[in-house]
């Protein structure tokens, strides 16, 4: 961090630059303001203040004119109507002389020559004016005339004099006042050049600075990473410029560090992969030669080591018919444990063929109707339905993608399996239903036979588990392990409903089409507009089912109305 600390950083840099252009521009703006007012303070003088005195004093000149005629006009006719201009001539003068005072506040000269004019002209009318009309009123215009004369000419023409220096004056004061709007006019403009070379340099002045302390310290750190990113990560990345700089260098240098070290350990990591992949190889191809040994036992089993069982078999079958009762009874048990030792290793050989094909040997996958299956179910389990006098129903299935000679072993596993697994004096009852579930067909096979203790639940899918004895129950113990193997072929899963209350209800899944789900989610949306959303949640029935998990997932309507009796399938044996 010491190091970090020696020198401005880059926004110190910055902001002392910034700082000193705005103190400048400040202080220029704070100049143009103040010369700007002047400036506007000299045109107002102008406008409303030299420009209305000039104005007025040719006014002023004019009414004075008319007062002097209208005194002359009076003693030649001595009519009163012509007194008229002299009397709005006075009043007019008056108005002027106050107005040409309030104007000319700031012009000392120009107030002195209204005074000069003002004291003239009342001179005058007390000298001249008014005795020439007293005198024209009581004597008559010839005694009038006679007080008119040279020197009250004279007089005359000293106020208009007087009204002249005033109207000098006046253009005097304006031409002053138009000088110093130039003089700040210009003095605006200057300073608006001044501050645009301010602007100019500033700008210059920054470029410069950040191409020094930024652009170049910042190429070099580009040009360093890029050095790094094309493969040379032994490259140490050292910054320069401001402190900000030296500490990203850093930053990225310890970044460039541990990537190398990360690379150093994906490299030994890859040989140990390919080392791995090495070894997976070999095992792949023992894995080879090892399923090639096992399709020659399959197919030894299937065919040379079941010629010598069916020899076997059918030899101990025509002792047992020969020779029965001839011989003494333990030698017809004897007889009769060689043919059932050779029948059951028959059926063994079978389940595991039949077990190892699952998968290997396919046909594809096509539409299979399930009602279709159920009716081939029927038939083939149906010796066995006889014997035990069983029933078998099933609601309307589903159609699904899948193999149709797996699909029909596995519910003949299921449906055997519930026949056979049978309570004492009761009638066997084996049900299968379908609902839709999520995007899935869940399949049940419900039965009311001696049923599956939950702890025993996960163990009767695992190949040659057993949980009776064969004396009990005859069978290889493949069966459901079958059942597992096809439904996880068809991307399913099964399981025991443990909260099944009577017999066993084993469930397992399906995908269903997408035409299903699609149909399903239309149907539950005119429901939900036909009750509406509170109706539907306080009023409408809901089936439940449980999952290996233990979870409750509701039924959909589509699903819950295929357990109605109506629209189910029914075979019954007996």
């Amino acid at each position: 961090m010491q190091r970090y600390q020696q020198g401005w950083t880059l926004r110190r840099r910055v902001a002392a630059l910034l700082g000193v252009v705005l103190a400048l521009l400040l202080g220029l703006a704070a100049a143009e303001a103040a010369v700007a007012a002047k400036n506007r303070q000299n045109i107002d003088a102008v406008l409303l203040k030299t420009g209305p005195l000039r104005v007025q004093a040719q006014e002023l000149m004019s009414v004075l004119l008319d007062q002097e005629t209208a005194v002359r006009g009076y003693a030649v006719n001595g009519d009163r109507n012509d007194l008229t201009p002299y009397q709005e001539g006075v009043r007019r003068e008056q108005e002027l002389i106050t107005s040409i005072r309030g104007l000319s506040a700031g012009y000392p000269d120009v107030r002195r020559e209204v005074d000069v004019v003002e004291r003239q002209t009342a001179q005058w009318r007390a000298q001249v004016a008014e005795p020439v009309i007293a005198t024209t009123e009581r004597s008559g215009p010839a005694a009038g005339q006679a007080l008119i004369t040279d020197r009250t000419r004279q007089q005359f023409d000293g106020i208009r004099a007087s009204v002249t220096a005033l109207q000098d004056e006046i253009l005097t004061v304006r031409k002053q006042t138009a000088d110093r709007v130039n003089s700040t006019s210009n003095a605006l403009v200057v300073l608006l050049i001044v501050a645009a070379l301010v602007v100019a340099v500033a700008g210059a002045v920054m470029l410069l600075s950040l191409d020094r302390i930024l652009i170049r310290p910042l190429a070099a750190l580009v040009g360093q990473v890029r050095e790094v990113a094309e493969g040379d990560y032994q490259h140490r990345i050292s910054g320069s410029g401001p402190p900000e700089f030296l500490r990203l260098a850093d930053d990225i240098d310890q970044m460039r560090q541990k990537i190398a070290q990360e690379l150093d350990e994906v490299r030994q990591a890859r040989e140990r992969i390919e080392w791995v992949n090495d070894q997976l190889q070999k095992q792949a191809e023992e894995l080879t030669r090892s399923n090639r040994d096992l399709e020659q036992f399959a197919y030894v089993a299937s065919h040379d080591l079941q010629e010598p069982l069916r020899k076997v078999a059918s030899f101990c079958q025509l002792l047992q018919r020969r020779y029965a009762g001839q011989l003494d009874e333990r030698a017809d048990q004897y007889i009769a444990f060689a043919v059932d030792g050779a029948q059951r290793m028959q059926r063994l050989i079978n389940d595991l063929l039949a077990f190892s094909r699952i998968g290997r040997l396919t046909t594809g996958f096509t539409e299979v109707d399930l009602n279709r299956v159920m009716g081939d179910v029927a038939g083939q389990t149906e010796a066995a339905r006889q014997y035990a006098d069983a029933e078998l129903t099933w609601d309307e299935m589903p159609t699904i993608r899948g193999e149709e000679p797996l699909l029909t072993n596995l519910l003949v596993n299921l449906v055997s399996n519930s026949v056979k697994f049978r309570r004492p004096d009761v009638p066997p009852k084996v049900h299968v239903s379908a609902r839709l579930v999520d995007g899935e067909w869940e399949i049940s096979c419900r039965d009311n036979g001696i049923g599956i203790e939950p702890e025993f639940a996960d163990k009767i899918f695992v190949i040659f588990q057993r949980l009776h004895s064969k004396d009990a129950y005859p069978g290889t113990g493949i069966g459901l392990a079958i059942v597992k193997k096809i439904v996880e072929y068809h991307g399913g899963r099964v399981w025991v409903d443990t909260d099944a209350e009577e017999g066993t209800t084993i469930r397992f899944t399906l995908p269903a089409l997408e035409a299903d789900v699609e149909a399903a989610q239309a149907a539950e949306n005119a429901a939900a507009e036909e009750t509406g959303a509170a109706g539907s949640a306080e009023d409408a029935p809901v089936d439940v089912a449980r999952q290996p998990d233990g979870a409750a997932s509701e039924e959909p309507p589509v699903a819950a109305d295929r357990h109605e009796t109506n629209g189910g399938m029914k075979e019954t044996v007996g």
